[in-house]
């Protein structure tokens, strides 16, 4: 096996070993990107909620509190109007949910799913916890979930949600008196849920990992071709020429120039230590043949 072929194997093997290891580190840089973008997505859907919710309560049911007094109005709770604009905004991104579950709502259109329900679980074995991720497996791809607790923290929530005597008779007309009541001081009743799709950012993602990877094997050809170039023309063309004098000189031909040195690299050390080897040798084979 030639020099120029086990140098060849050794960086290729070093490569193929280097390529693995990025191509792993990558992977879950870009993973964990993706992740991310749909996290910021989700917290930015919480926000636009909670900015709806807020205004609402602040600005919007003070004006329908004389109105709320003969028939019930969706518009002035602060939770309908954040899933209706949400909902709103679906139309457009229909694989971007917003939902405020709960296991026992007064709209049974608010009951939690399964996995819903799950998730509020969580929220009740830990009452410290503030915000819980959470990812699925759908048919469009894996899905980011984002979710927050609702828990009754203000006794007015209680005026529509301790019993039906106490409810606004408006709201039992509408909803009826099997759901949404019962509901106590500190309990965790449900959650805010958003959700984002991840697909479209795992392909982004695995679109920059590929260029990275092709980026890095086209870097690699490149410095493959670069440091056969020097090998050759700094270490093999000279060996070669080294191993045609060594064998006309081993074969009694004394007649060939020496090399001529240039530089002070170990391959010109090696060309001077072979021209007084050579001379030695000619020296030498002199000798003998006058004595002869």
């Amino acid at each position: 096996m030639g020099l120029r072929v086990k140098f060849n194997l050794t960086l290729l093997l070093t490569f193929i070993v280097a390529f693995a290891i990025a191509t792993g580190v990558g992977y879950r840089i870009v993973q964990n990107e993706a992740r991310r973008e749909a996290a910021h997505d989700a917290s930015l859907m919480m926000a636009e909620a909670a900015a709806v919710r807020d205004y609402t309560a602040t600005d919007i049911a003070p004006l329908l509190a004389e109105q709320e007094k003969s028939r019930f109005l969706p518009q002035a709770i602060p939770f309908w109007a954040a899933q209706t604009t949400q909902r709103a905004i679906a139309v457009h991104f229909p694989h971007y949910t917003y939902k405020e579950a709960a296991l026992n709502p007064i709209n049974i259109a608010n009951r939690a799913a399964g996995w819903e329900e799950d998730i509020v679980a969580e929220f009740q074995h830990s009452p410290e916890l503030g915000r819980f991720t959470s990812t699925r497996e759908l048919a469009s791809g894996p899905t980011l979930s984002l979710s927050q607790p609702i828990r009754v923290t203000d006794q007015s929530c209680l005026a529509c949600h301790s019993t039906p005597e106490a409810a606004p008779a408006a709201q039992i007309d509408v909803y009826g008196t099997r759901h949404g009541f019962g509901w106590k001081l500190g309990d965790t009743v449900g959650a805010q849920i958003a959700s984002v799709p991840m697909q479209d950012s795992l392909n982004r993602a695995n679109r920059t990992l590929a260029l990275y990877l092709g980026g890095l094997a086209a870097l690699f050809a490149a410095t493959l071709l670069l440091l056969n170039l020097v090998l050759h023309f700094v270490v093999i063309r000279p060996l070669r020429r080294i191993v045609a004098h060594a064998n006309a000189v081993s074969t009694g031909n004394f007649g060939a120039p020496e090399f001529e040195l240039r530089g002070h690299d170990e391959i010109a050390v090696l060309l001077q230590s072979f021209n007084r080897m050579r001379r030695s040798l000619a020296n030498a084979m002199q000798m003998l043949e006058s004595s002869m």
